[in-house]
């Protein structure tokens, strides 16, 4: 087959990138966690970490739902005490989502949980290869065609 490499890494990171492979991990990794952090706004919170500060419409295509659902799950994330609302400093139409101190504690532990749990699914690799796997991945990322 043509391209059968090329067919290969798409069809796995299909696998990775499904809907259903994401909520069983943000499932698994937000277990225990408190109210209001659950699957579904692991997202919101994730995305908030590595952007900063954001509104809800700018949130939205980053966590792949529209204004109106990550607004929804950052009212369950703001009642849970991780995330508050500011005004936007430059429209004062807008509010922005901001992590609390206890949000970016979250994260760090939710960061920490999923490395764990990486790390465990890597266990049974031979030496070296996990590092080899790591490394190889971070170029496919940074120079490869989602680059």
């Amino acid at each position: 087959m043509e391209n059968e490499l090329g067919h290969e890494i798409a069809e796995a990171l299909g696998i990775l990138l499904r809907r259903t492979t994401r909520a069983q991990l943000h499932r698994k990794l937000t277990e225990g966690m408190g109210d209001g952090l659950d699957e579904v706004t692991y997202p919101v919170l994730s995305a908030l970490a590595r952007t900063g500060p954001r509104s809800a419409a700018d949130l939205a295509p980053d966590v792949g739902i529209d204004r109106s659902g990550v607004t929804r799950r950052a009212s369950r994330l703001e009642a849970a005490g991780l995330v508050r609302r500011e005004a936007d400093p430059h429209d004062r139409r807008a509010n922005l989502l901001v992590l609390t101190d206890q949000g970016r504690r979250t994260v760090a532990e939710l960061r920490s949980r999923l490395a764990d749990h990486i790390t465990a699914g890597l266990s049974s690799w031979p030496p070296g290869e996990a590092e080899a796997f790591a490394r190889h991945l971070r170029r496919f990322t940074e120079e490869g065609p989602f680059a």
